[in-house]
C-alpha cells in the first residue's frame, strides 16, 4: 500500500520559477521533486539551530573575543562621588 502525502500549492515569482525550471532541465529533475528538496533541508537547518544546546555562562566567556584580556571586571564597594562645587 503506498502512503500520500499532502499537496501543497506554491506561488513563486516568475524568476525563481524560471531558476527553478532550469536547474530542473540540468539536473533531469521533476521541479516539484527540487522544490521539495528544498523545503526538507530547510526544516533540517531549522531543526539543527533550534537544536543546539545553550551555552553556560562559564563556557560563554571561555569562548568570548575578551577571553584572555586580562580585564578587571570587579567592582568597587563604595563609589565615591565628586563633591558638588
Amino acid at each position: 500500500m503506498k502512503a500520500t502525502g499532502e499537496n501543497y500549492s506554491v506561488s513563486v515569482p516568475p524568476a525563481l520559477a524560471a531558476e527553478v525550471e532550469a536547474v530542473a532541465h540540468e539536473e533531469h529533475r521533476p521541479a516539484d521533486e527540487l522544490v521539495r528538496d528544498a523545503v526538507m533541508r530547510y526544516l533540517e537547518q531549522r531543526h539543527q539551530r533550534h537544536v543546539q544546546p545553550r551555552k553556560n555562562l562559564a563556557q560563554f566567556l571561555k569562548e568570548s573575543p575578551f577571553a584572555g584580556a586580562e580585564l578587571n571586571l570587579e567592582r568597587r564597594k563604595e563609589y565615591v562621588r565628586p563633591p558638588e562645587l
